[in-house]
C-alpha cells in the first residue's frame, strides 16, 4: 500500500550533502518526493511509496551521510502527494 510521510531532520544536516544522500536513497527505494533545506537549519523530506520502503528511508535519514550529525528525525503521515520523481532544492 502506498502512503506519504513528511519528516523534519535536525542537527548538522545542511551543507553536508544530506539532501543528495536522501535523494539517492529515495530513488533506490522507488520513492517520489523531495528534500529541501528549511530556513531554521532543518531539512524537510517528503516521500511517497510503499510502507516498507518508507521505513527503510526513515532509518537512512537517521544515519545521514558521513559528514552529517543527525540529532532527530520527526516523521508523520500526510495526504499530500508530490509529483513523480525525487527532487532537492
Amino acid at each position: 500500500m502506498s502512503c506519504c510521510i513528511r519528516c523534519l531532520v535536525s542537527g548538522l544536516v545542511q551543507g553536508v550533502w544530506y539532501r543528495g544522500f536522501t535523494q539517492e536513497r529515495a530513488l533506490d527505494l522507488g520513492l517520489d518526493g523531495y528534500a529541501h533545506n528549511l530556513p531554521d537549519g532543518r531539512v524537510e523530506v517528503v516521500a511517497c511509496g510503499e510502507a516498507a520502503a518508507l521505513e527503510q528511508l526513515q532509518r537512512r535519514l537517521a544515519e545521514g551521510p558521513p559528514a552529517a550529525q543527525v540529532a532527530a528525525v520527526e516523521c508523520q503521515t500526510i495526504t499530500e502527494r508530490p509529483p513523480a520523481g525525487f527532487t532537492t532544492g
